[in-house]
């Protein structure tokens, strides 16, 4: 594709970007690669993403897009739809509502972070997605390594699930009629994405498959999906409350210095002395000796000078009378003591714990979330709601999302996690998982090869997850140090920006090895080339997870046959890599709107 130039008033079908930093660049590739013309407006770009515009052929307006003139400029007159990715919420919101109100039945699709202003904007058929949102469950997966994932088609409970094929034979041998998704061979090698049941599979192969609860028990794949909804959540906030308890009491043991020991122990001396020599010396009325039990609670009524007048020195020998006053004396001092330390010592924790600088102890099989971004805040709500242990790692003692974490009781440390000392501090050596989410690519791989140097021979069986913007870098990474889970969270998200811009309806991501597949629901045309289209003619790297029929909606057609036509209205639930689902969408596009898109691909 050549460079484009001049003006875009008169483009048709095309996609405007608003905002090219962050999820905006990653928007723009898979429209690109989806061969969906666009069009970016920002007016402030970093020139090396600019480059990356000119070497794929994409205009760019250096305009703000909160002015109607440069939207002109820019082809809204004949946009499929505007995506703003603009890194101000404020920003993103102005251009939106101007947008919306230059053009009235334009799709417009913008990322936000407040909740409350996207339900404002989806009032005025505004698609509002938050790339944290959308990006955490997969980091939350690769943490958990549950293996099985829930995915909501229509109302009804599906799970992807990754089990090891137990010998070799093909995929309707092993699983019969349920969904083969992907393949990854175990001695290395590519994925393959959407197998047909007949497909050949080696013993130890991983292959992730998809189906209702029943259907997977029924085929002897068991995990997650063998628990009812909402079956995890009371025993795992039980567990939680536990290991909190033990892990403060523990922490409160450790923070105790020396002193306090030293003043406990004196004062437990003095008690036991002050109770033997009551026990021997002091006599009751009558000549009797005072009881052991008695005796003991002379002591502490004495040290403490309580002084109920249960007992009383008066009449006995002038030395005990002499020596009561010392007890009470060395007793007042002692419990002083005790107690102004045992203060210090609580008051100082709670200090800590505000500054975050407490060592975190007495806690294993913890998530370790490094980084408290938006992303990092949201994989660290989902972990606590899936029933894990959290502690947070955070540089800025100003971040904004430290008064939420805090409420949701996660202990959180300030400091640098590239340092050993940090990653020693809480307690690296019996993490379950790490999930490094900052937003600096060579911060992120920084501490990452740190953790690996300090997981040493566990490094192999803990599951680290990086995140990662640019792609190259990525992969660099992952052949070259050996990171298996290296998740980029725009790319993460790209799809379902593009998805909603095109009329793709994207319900779940996720990874299966280093592929990232889509869930995604599309209503087939009347006019357009699905209708009437058997299955077995779809791309082989699509599969129909299943279907709802127009006018039937309240039967869900699962799973299709490969002699299942499509019909105008249907709803189908796809699944494949998100360029295999835009084809599918451009496919099923009206004659129009299939030529205005060539069109324009061949301008």
């Amino acid at each position: 594709m050549q460079w484009v130039t001049g003006a875009y008033a008169s483009w048709r079908g095309h996609v405007i970007v608003c905002g090219l930093h962050g999820v905006g660049l990653r928007i723009v590739e898979q429209l690109s690669l989806s061969g969906v013309p666009a069009v970016v407006v920002d007016d402030n770009p970093d020139l090396r993403l600019a480059r990356i515009l000119i070497g794929w052929g994409v205009p760019h307006i250096a305009g703000s897009s909160r002015v109607g003139e440069t939207l002109a400029e820019a082809g809204l007159a004949g946009a499929a739809a505007v995506v703003c990715a603009l890194e101000d919420d404020l920003h993103t919101l102005e251009t939106a509502l101007l947008t919306r109100e230059l053009r009235a039945d334009v799709r417009v699709v913008v990322q936000l972070g407040n909740p409350a202003v996207g339900r404002a904007l989806a009032g005025i058929a505004v698609s509002v997605l938050d790339v944290a949102g959308l990006s955490a469950p997969s980091v939350v997966a690769a943490c958990m390594q549950s293996g099985a994932q829930e995915i909501r088609l229509d109302g009804a409970r599906f799970f992807a699930t990754r089990t090891l094929a137990p010998r070799s034979a093909s995929l309707r041998e092993l699983y019969g009629s349920l969904a083969p998704i992907a393949v990854v061979p175990a001695g290395g090698g590519d994925v393959e994405v959407c197998p047909g049941r007949d497909h050949l599979v080696a013993a130890g192969d991983a292959v992730t498959l998809i189906g209702t609860p029943d259907e997977l028990r029924a085929a002897g794949v068991t995990g997650r999906h063998d628990q009812p909804a909402g079956a995890r959540s009371a025993p795992s906030r039980q567990l939680r409350y536990l290991r909190h308890a033990r892990h403060l009491a523990v922490s409160l043991l450790r923070a105790a210095d020396r002193r306090l020991a030293t003043a406990l122990v004196a004062l437990f001396a003095v008690l036991v002395t002050s109770t033997v020599v009551l026990r021997l010396a002091f006599h009751l009325p009558g000549a009797h000796r005072i009881p052991l039990l008695d005796a003991a609670y002379f002591a502490v009524e004495t040290v403490t000078t309580v002084g109920y007048g249960d007992f009383s020195f008066r009449g006995q020998a002038p030395w005990l009378m002499a020596g009561a006053i010392c007890l009470m004396l060395l007793g007042a001092l002692f419990v002083a003591v005790f107690f102004a330390m045992l203060t210090n010592t609580l008051v100082s924790r709670r200090i800590e714990e505000s500054l975050g600088r407490q060592r975190i102890t007495g806690l294993s099989g913890h998530v370790l979330v490094i980084g408290l971004g938006a992303v990092g805040m949201e994989v660290a709500r989902l972990l606590v709601a899936a029933g894990a242990d959290v502690v947070v790692v955070e540089k800025s003692e100003s971040n904004r999302h430290l008064g939420q974490a805090r409420a949701l009781g996660l202990p959180v440390v300030i400091a640098d996690a590239t340092q050993p000392q940090t990653l020693e501090s809480v307690s690296l050596a019996s993490a379950a998982a790490v999930a490094v989410l900052t937003s600096d690519d060579l911060a992120n791989l920084e501490t990452g090869l740190a953790v690996r140097d300090q997981l040493g021979p566990r490094w192999g069986s803990t599951p680290v997850v990086l995140r990662i913007f640019d792609p190259q870098l990525a992969r660099s990474v992952r052949r070259n140090f050996g990171f298996t889970f290296v998740r980029s969270t725009a790319a993460l998200a790209a799809p379902w920006f593009v998805g909603a811009a095109l009329g793709l309806d994207v319900l779940n991501t996720f990874y299966v090895g280093d592929e990232p597949l889509l869930v995604a629901r599309l209503t087939v045309s009347a006019g357009g080339g699905l209708n009437g289209l058997a299955m077995r003619d779809l791309a082989a790297r699509t599969r129909v997870l299943a279907l709802s029929r127009a006018g039937e909606e309240e039967n869900l057609e699962h799973p299709p046959r490969r002699g299942t036509r499509f019909r105008a209205g249907d709803q189908a639930y796809l699944i494949g890599p998100y360029e295999e689902l835009l084809a599918v969408l451009r496919r099923d596009l009206p004659a129009p709107q299939a030529a205005d898109l060539v069109a324009r691909q061949l301008d």
